[in-house]
């Protein structure tokens, strides 16, 4: 007999691999790079006006250089954590339009959900940026987990500046997923309304 599968892929909306279906399927919702950039009300207005309009913005020579070199270092996160690489877009298990595509999805032995957020940057940071802490926390609660490995590759002229990356383990914030929440489901609220104009 089979084991039961887990939890959370029972809420896989689409494969980032099948890039019409999961852009479609972001579109419906609310995922973790809105939820990023939600931190006032105008800007709850202007992720609004992003996704009823869409942007310009279809990537540069820094979004090309992350998207080449997340593989590799997501092997270096299977390898070192045994978190699997994901390309799954999962749902809420309390709300279907908030949604998530985390960079990896691991359970560990006691059954805990581990998730991994990969990130290359061009400038050593002090501190965790705001808006990726909002993206972790955002995963966190759509999947159910209790913490993430927040991994980013510092590179000069697009070539990495150390031989490994560094990471971080980010613990789940109830306060601060609530915050996302609300602010999220003002989002929704806007939308609703802009539709039925």
């Amino acid at each position: 007999m089979l084991p039961a599968p887990a939890p959370h892929t029972l809420r896989i909306v689409a494969d980032s691999n099948d890039r019409v279906a999961w852009m479609r399927a972001r579109n419906q919702g609310i995922t973790a790079t809105d939820v990023a950039k939600l931190s006032t009300p105008k800007s709850i207005l202007n992720a609004a006006h992003d996704k009823m309009h869409g942007t310009s913005f279809s990537g540069n020579s820094y979004t090309d250089h992350g998207r080449a070199r997340e593989p590799v270092i997501a092997a270096w996160v299977l390898e070192n954590y045994g978190i699997e690489p994901s390309t799954n877009l999962f749902r809420s298990l309390s709300h279907p339009r908030h949604l998530a595509t985390p960079d990896g999805v691991g359970v560990v032995a006691n059954g805990d959900l581990h998730l991994a957020e990969i990130k290359t940057t061009s400038k050593p940071w002090r501190s965790i940026p705001r808006s990726y802490l909002r993206q972790v926390w955002w995963q966190q609660y759509v999947l159910g987990a209790d913490r993430t490995l927040l991994v980013w590759e510092e590179h000069l002229d697009f070539i990495p500046v150390a031989a490994v990356p560094e990471c971080r383990w980010i613990e789940r914030d109830e306060d601060q997923i609530a915050i996302l929440v609300g602010l999220a489901n003002a989002l929704i609220d806007n939308l609703d309304q802009q539709a039925r104009r």
